[in-house]
């Protein structure tokens, strides 16, 4: 059916977040071929005529920027609280942020009084789930809010940097979250900021707050100046992964371990072993060249196999084969250590003693 704005309530509007570039590309559409999908809304109780909109502000401020006096719309029979949880159930596959449920759960907890009980039965989920987002909401003021729902500041920068910020200075969070409205801040650079304030001592903390033109700016000649290549990219994903672990390690310290089932957790063990030998395999790669910069040792050198072998065979050729570079071998400088008499002149082990080429037992080894 055809409705005219003033006969709707947009009491649900506050818990969406807006996002600009979406709203362009919904009112282009709506300009060149109109609206294709209704608008979701319940009859009012108690009043007549009236409909509480349940799904659809997007396209209905877009109809009213173009000058429209209706929309289209479908009336689900049913009541106002049953309408907004199917509505969620029905838009799962869209991502939602945890900043945007926990507005939902207030919501619904204030105006229809559920308890946590009753919440977390209803979104099948844990009481502690619950109360988790709802202390989202809480410890974020309203003026924050009301940014992240106009996308001024990103949901995703609010909650991992302006949340731990407000728990500790709600007036470092209020002038946080200017500085990443007026400069657009996405979340690297907002991470950036968060990461020099949390490190810095409270003088650190004001210089950085008071002029973060100067912060983003010295960010920015450090990148530049920054060295390029394949290293570079390198130590780049070692801090990903560094940044990742250090992030399940805050989900774990928020007791999110409580709620993985017996399954989920055997499953984390294995990804957590997998991990482990990639990382492995990282260390073994690295390892040659970290040995080219240290001076042999009896408890320093390459024991491969393959090495072991061409080390061998130049050993039985001649004195003139040693390492490129003039570096002694692992097996010649143990025997000059220990005052061979064969060692005394030239660092040649004699091809007749099989013995010298077994390895030393208590020699430390490389793992395979």
């Amino acid at each position: 059916m055809q409705m005219e704005f003033h006969q709707l309530e947009r009491r649900w509007e506050h818990l969406r977040v807006r996002h600009p570039a979406r709203q362009r590309r919904l009112l282009a559409s709506l300009a060149e071929v109109g609206q294709q999908t209704p608008i979701v809304v319940v009859a009012a109780e108690g009043q007549a005529d009236r409909y509480m909109v349940i799904d659809g502000y997007k396209r209905i401020a877009a109809l009213e920027q173009l000058g429209r006096d209706t929309v289209e719309a479908v009336v689900w029979p049913m009541s106002e609280a049953a309408a907004v949880l199917l509505d969620r159930s029905l838009r799962l596959s869209e991502h939602e942020t945890a900043l945007e449920v926990g507005w939902l759960l207030a919501e619904l907890e204030q105006r229809f009084g559920y308890g946590l009980e009753e919440l977390a039965r209803r979104f099948d989920r844990s009481v502690n789930w619950v109360s988790r987002r709802l202390a989202l909401v809480e410890v974020l003021p309203e003026a924050i809010q009301q940014q992240v729902r106009e996308g001024k500041i990103l949901a995703q920068v609010a909650l991992k940097f302006l949340v731990p910020v407000a728990r500790q200075s709600l007036e470092d969070c209020q002038r946080m979250a200017a500085i990443f409205a007026q400069h657009h801040c996405d979340t690297r650079a907002a991470g950036q900021l968060y990461a020099a304030w949390r490190k810095g001592s409270p003088a650190i903390r004001q210089r950085i707050l008071g002029n973060p033109e100067l912060f983003f700016k010295t960010q920015r000649q450090a990148q530049e100046k920054a060295p390029s290549g394949t290293g570079a990219e390198l130590l780049r994903d070692l801090e990903m992964v560094t940044a990742i672990v250090n992030r399940a390690l805050r989900r774990l310290a928020g007791a999110a371990a409580t709620e993985l089932d017996r399954q989920q957790g055997e499953v984390a063990r294995q990804q957590i072993v997998r991990i482990e030998k990639q990382l492995q395999r990282i260390d073994q790669k690295l390892l040659p060249e970290k040995e080219t910069h240290v001076e042999p040792s009896a408890t320093h050198h390459d024991s491969g196999t393959e090495h072991s072998a061409s080390e061998q065979a130049r050993d039985r050729a001649g004195t003139g084969d040693l390492p490129r570079g003039g570096t002694q071998g692992p097996a010649i400088e143990l025997h000059h250590r220990a005052g061979d008499a064969a060692s005394g002149e030239s660092r040649t082990v004699p091809a007749t003693d099989p013995g010298a080429f077994r390895p030393v037992p208590g020699e430390s080894r490389a793992s395979p």
